[in-house]
């Protein structure tokens, strides 16, 4: 079992995910800093609400929460966008870089298969040159 894990690990194109990986991680850390320095949506939607229940008398005053709620969930939606993209773009580098593994581990997989048919030709070679040298 481990000889199997440390073959497929021979066959992974290292350099190739060495390169890909400083863009990966930077790719990453402005997603989670964009995701942990948004404000609380939820807080300020929290807010208006109890100000909202907590009497006010004016329909003027009615109107301008309900906008000012308004607004906070438009920007909410806005920075959910944003993440959606942001988190798109991660996946999109990551679903990248496995298509180039596998294509290199493809490739690996057909040149071992062509060295061992290589090699059995080879040896049914020598067995034979052995055979005949044997025989006279």
């Amino acid at each position: 079992m481990a000889i199997g894990w440390l073959a497929l690990l021979k066959t992974v194109p290292w350099v190739d995910v060495v390169r890909n990986s400083p863009k990966i991680a930077d790719e990453a850390k402005k997603l989670w800093s964009t995701i942990t320095n948004k404000p609380n949506a939820e807080s300020e939607l929290e807010a208006n609400r109890y100000k909202l229940s907590s009497g006010l008398s004016s329909e003027n005053n009615t109107v301008e929460s309900l906008q000012k709620r308004l607004a906070t969930v438009e920007s909410a939606c806005a920075n959910l966008h944003n993440q959606m993209l942001a988190s798109t773009e991660l996946i999109q580098a990551l679903a990248e870089q496995n298509a180039q593994l596998i294509k290199k581990i493809e490739l690996s997989r057909v040149r071992i298969l062509r060295l061992i048919g290589v090699g059995a030709v080879i040896g049914l070679i020598a067995i034979f040159n052995l055979i005949y040298t044997f025989a006279k």
